[in-house]
């Protein structure tokens, strides 16, 4: 539900990115070049009719005579009306001196602005009897000059409406607009084409997660993924492989704990309907305390569980970086259990140097390993016996032993020593879970160290083998008991 109302908030799909990427940017780039080659084709059609507009106006210029001592031009009837039929407009000329004084056509026909380049046609466009007209003028030098003047000039003018040429401009353009628009429509159906094409794969992936079964975690298949796609699916199918470690993780706890608890459970509501019953205060009173070291039995082993599962969801909690003493450590361990080795009149001793012995590690997961180990070693050996916690470190990594010299264990216990709820011979008649080795063995594993069980013959010796974060020797220091 929440994912979708973020979708509907402001979610928006790849598809419409895309699109929204491409296609404005697209439109402005056709409707840029649409403008370019409309003021190009304008260009090219304004200068085929220069062209007619320069030869009208260099064919008047070979008419023109000042051979008999005045200006005069035989005009090119039927040029000029074959130019008229052509440009379907009509056409005015103009020849005059460049002072004035000698004129021939239509008088009011304007000048330009500019002084003219002799033998160079200007092209201008200009008002002329409330019309818009086009106009060719051209100077040259006359031969024979009129008035002994080698310096005068004749001016040589041709003119034609505009309005037939603006209109044949007009449909030119409007056919390379509908041209260039069925184009652009064209482009834009197929980036729009190709983009939904793109995404198929990724609509795909959608409709198979969308699809799953709420307890299908295995891996999302990523064949035809695009590469672009692939380290969100890789990270996606990474995140699904440790939830669904932590789903077995979960679930396994769960059988363990209903496996573990549930003959305790029952034991104590017989127990307590058996108390119910009796009336004897002596009778009572052994049931009170039958159900207590029922109770105990049931709260140690759900601790062992919840540590268990705890020690093997580790990785997954990413935790930062924790810097241990292992020696501080063991102390407070053997502080903490001193008064139940003295309760069995057993001798629990600490021999660990003087100084730090630090270590890259929580210092929960180490204390439920060391713990485990101590405590185990107590519940094994008999009364009176000893139990000796060891720690040392030196430049090639850190050691934690645990000594006992109670019945030991056989190869076969040694060799399925972490096994979850397997007891070996010596714990047969004890009370416990069979979880306190197997706790060890998993904390072992995720902190990367080294687990090693040995029974030379009466005894045991646990070690547990790290790398240290700073390696330093320490000076040793002598046994201290427990007393």
């Amino acid at each position: 539900m929440k994912a979708e109302r973020w979708a509907k908030r402001g979610g928006r799909s790849l598809k419409s990115v895309l699109l929204l990427a491409l296609l404005p940017a697209l439109v402005l780039l056709m409707t840029g070049a649409l403008w370019l080659s409309n003021h190009e084709l304008r260009v090219q059609i304004n200068q085929a009719y220069d062209r007619s507009l320069a030869g009208a106006l260099r064919s008047i210029d070979h008419q023109i005579s000042t051979q008999g001592g005045g200006l005069s031009v035989e005009l090119p009837y039927l040029m000029l009306e074959f130019f008229e039929l052509t440009a379907d407009e009509s056409v005015y000329y103009r020849v005059l001196t460049e002072d004035g004084l000698a004129e021939i056509g239509n008088q009011a026909l304007p000048l330009p602005d500019e002084r003219l380049v002799s033998g160079v046609p200007r092209f201008y466009t200009a008002d002329y009897l409330g019309q818009r007209i086009r106009i060719a003028a051209m100077a040259r030098r006359m031969d024979p000059p009129l008035n002994a003047n080698p310096r005068e000039r004749v001016i040589v003018m041709v003119g034609e409406d505009v309005a037939s040429r603006e209109a044949f401009i007009d449909s030119m353009m409007w056919r390379s607009v509908e041209r260039d628009a069925l184009g652009l429509a064209l482009v834009i159906l197929i980036v729009a084409a190709g983009v939904l094409w793109a995404l198929r794969p990724l609509t795909r992936l959608e409709q198979e997660l969308r699809g799953r079964r709420p307890d299908n975690l295995s891996p999302i298949d990523d064949r035809d993924i695009p590469s672009e796609v692939q380290p969100l699916v890789t990270a996606v199918n990474l995140h699904m492989e440790r939830y669904a470690s932590q789903a077995r993780l979960q679930s396994q706890f769960l059988d363990d704990a209903s496996h573990q608890l549930r003959t305790p459970l029952s034991v104590l509501g017989m127990q307590v309907g058996y108390a119910l019953r009796e009336s004897d205060p002596a009778e009572i009173r052994a049931a009170l305390l039958a159900m207590r070291d029922g109770l105990e039995r049931a709260e140690r082993t759900a601790s062992q569980l919840l540590a268990l599962a705890r020690a093997k969801d580790a990785p997954l909690q990413n935790e930062a970086p924790e810097r241990t003493d292992l020696a501080a450590l063991a102390q407070s361990i053997v502080r903490e259990l001193y008064p139940a080795a003295r309760a069995r009149r057993q001798d629990l001793g600490l021999d660990c140097p003087a100084g730090p012995v630090w270590l890259a590690a929580p210092e929960w997961l180490l204390r439920q390993a060391i713990a485990n180990l101590v405590d185990n070693a107590l519940r094994y050996t008999p009364e009176g016996g000893v139990v000796t916690l060891s720690v040392s470190g030196d430049a090639r990594g850190a050691r934690v032993v645990v000594e006992d010299n109670g019945p030991g264990m056989t190869p076969d216990d040694i060799e399925k020593a972490g096994v979850r709820f397997r007891r070996g011979r010596a714990g047969k008649n004890t009370s416990g879970a069979g979880l306190g080795l197997a706790i060890v063995h998993a904390i072992m594993q995720q902190l990367g160290g080294e687990f090693r069980l040995e029974s030379p013959g009466r005894g045991c010796r646990a070690t547990l083998v790290f790398t240290l974060d700073s390696p330093t020797e320490q000076p040793a220091a002598g046994r201290k008991n427990g007393n």
